[in-house]
Formats: structure tokens, C-alpha cells, sequence
């Protein structure tokens, strides 16, 4: 017993401290020493992991501060990101975000249309709806808040609209559906609202409105961008001549007369659009003998400014 109590002193004196290799502990060592080749790999995963950035929009989703990334964009936008302004800057995995008040709608269309309807009196209570160019889902959202009886959503995409929105039993989904080429609906909607990209109201909008109640009202918004001319459109595609958002907002109003609609409002969008063009909401409403007011150039140019 002495002779091997002496050894295995011996056999533990005879291996001298060694130098540490990471923080892996003796006990996980095989026989014949430490193995320095696999110590430091967990704190190299970690410094890796910290190291990968993602969007800004999409870490927002991920963490649950916005329900889809068109909500986290409007959140960004609006300023309610703090030490962000821009939806795509890449972002570490690590970092801390924070988000203030939660945005009322889906996206930020939501609080433009919001600021439409106060500003002409437009009141959805209790009325068949159509919004032509639905998207994510921010106006029919405002019109399903403002107690809509039902909203028809139009939009050309697939699956864009909000899931939120898309269980609503209020909601008639048409998706991939060309708004220029609607020849039926459900239902004949008593209001309109419309916002369209890529394509001139003046050719998303008739269908819609021939197909609507008659004394139809619409709220639609007019973005100068995809109805000047490409000559017109500055770089960014932002249209900066005020001249020519001007004429091309009057030219919407002459056209809705071919339509049954006569403009009795204009008002700024409130918000300009994500590249920063100024956007205008007109209203109109169904005329048998629709006209354009002696002071539309006024309303346009105070709409505008």
C-alpha cells in the first residue's frame, strides 16, 4: 500500500502544471494531457455568433417587435426605432433594439389613409368596402378599426396581405387580381379607397368604380411618380418639380369626370413615401353630371405644398 500511495505520488508530482488552454476543465482531458486543439472552440462560436448581422427590418420580426416586415419598415420609418432610419441597415445579431409605441395599423399606408379620411370627413361605419391595391393591408386595416361592415382586398400579389386581416371574417381576399381588369365583385362596395404602384390610377381605378353602388364615395391616392412622365422623374425616383405634381394630380381630377367622380377634396398624404415623394389623397364623390370646382387649382396647389 505504501509503494503505491508513493506512486501515485510520484506519478502526480512528475506532471508539472501546464499551461491552460481555454477554460476546459482536467476531468474532460483523454488520458496523455490536454488536447490545446479543441479548447478554445466554444468562445470562437460565440465571437462568431456575435459577429453576424441581419437586416434591420427582419431582426425586428424575429424578436417579435413587429408582426410582419412591413409593419417593422413603417415602425422604422416613423422614427420609432431609436438610433435607426433606414429598414435595411445591417445590424448586429447582438445588438439591443428597442421600439416605441406600437404602430396602430398593419403598415404605414394605415396612417396615411387615417389622415385622409379625418381630413375629408369620410366615415366607414357600417359600409361595404373596396380597397384597390390592398398589399400588406394598411388601408383595409384602417377601414376594418373605423367599423367597415366588409372590405374587398384587391391586390395583383399572392399572400401579401396581413394574416391578421386575412382571418378577418370582414374580408373578401382577391388575390392575383388585376385591378384593371375586375369585370365582378362579391359585392358592390359603397366606398373606394385605392393605392396603387407601378401602374396610373387612371387605368387601376374605372373598373373598380363601374363596379361599385351608385353615390359610390372614393378616397384614392395619387402618387406623382407612376403618372408623370419618365422624363419627369428624378433620380431616386422622386418627382421634385412642383409644377409637375400639380398637373398630373389636376389631370386625375379631369379624368375621374369620365368616371362619374367629381373632386371635392385634395390633402398632402401627411407622410411622403418611402423615397420622399409627396403623395396626394383626392376625394371623390359620384355626380350624374360631375364637374371640377372653380377652385381646384387652389385645393391642388394648398394639397401639394
Amino acid at each position: 500500500m505504501g509503494l503505491l500511495a508513493g506512486r501515485r505520488r510520484a506519478t502526480a508530482w512528475s506532471h508539472p502544471a501546464r499551461p491552460r488552454v481555454g477554460d476546459l476543465s482536467r476531468g474532460s482531458h483523454p488520458a496523455g494531457g490536454v488536447r490545446p486543439d479543441r479548447g478554445p472552440t466554444p468562445r470562437r462560436a460565440r465571437a462568431s455568433r456575435c459577429g453576424v448581422k441581419k437586416r434591420l427590418d427582419v431582426l425586428l420580426v424575429e424578436r417579435g417587435l413587429a408582426e410582419s416586415r412591413a409593419q417593422a419598415q413603417a415602425l422604422v420609418l416613423a422614427g420609432r426605432v431609436p438610433g435607426y432610419d433606414k429598414p435595411g441597415t445591417q445590424v448586429d445579431e447582438s445588438s439591443e433594439l428597442e421600439v416605441g409605441r406600437g404602430p396602430q395599423y398593419v403598415s404605414r399606408g394605415g396612417e396615411k389613409l387615417a389622415h385622409a379620411l379625418d381630413a375629408f370627413g369620410v366615415d366607414p361605419r357600417g359600409r361595404d368596402c373596396l380597397d384597390v391595391g390592398a398589399s400588406t393591408g394598411g388601408f383595409t386595416d384602417v377601414l376594418l378599426q373605423r367599423g367597415a361592415a366588409r372590405v374587398i382586398a384587391v391586390d395583383v400579389g399572392y399572400g401579401q396581405l396581413h394574416e391578421r386581416l386575412r382571418a378577418d371574417p370582414r374580408v373578401v381576399v382577391l388575390d392575383r387580381t388585376n385591378a384593371r381588369e375586375l369585370r365582378e365583385l362579391p359585392f358592390a362596395p359603397e366606398l373606394v379607397v385605392c393605392d396603387v404602384s407601378f401602374i396610373t390610377v387612371r387605368l387601376a381605378l374605372p373598373p373598380a368604380l363601374a363596379l361599385a353602388r351608385p353615390g359610390w364615395e372614393a378616397v384614392i391616392l395619387v402618387k406623382p411618380q407612376f403618372e408623370a412622365g419618365r422624363r419627369e422623374v428624378g433620380k431616386g425616383g422622386v418627382v421634385r418639380d412642383q409644377a409637375v405634381r400639380a398637373r398630373v394630380v389636376r389631370e386625375i381630377t379631369e379624368a375621374a369626370l369620365g368616371w362619374g367622380g367629381e373632386t371635392v377634396g385634395a390633402v398632402d398624404s401627411g407622410l411622403p413615401g418611402p423615397k420622399g415623394n409627396r403623395e396626394v389623397f383626392l376625394h371623390l364623390v359620384h355626380r350624374e353630371r360631375p364637374h371640377l370646382p372653380d377652385d381646384i387649382d387652389a385645393r391642388i396647389a394648398a394639397a401639394i405644398e
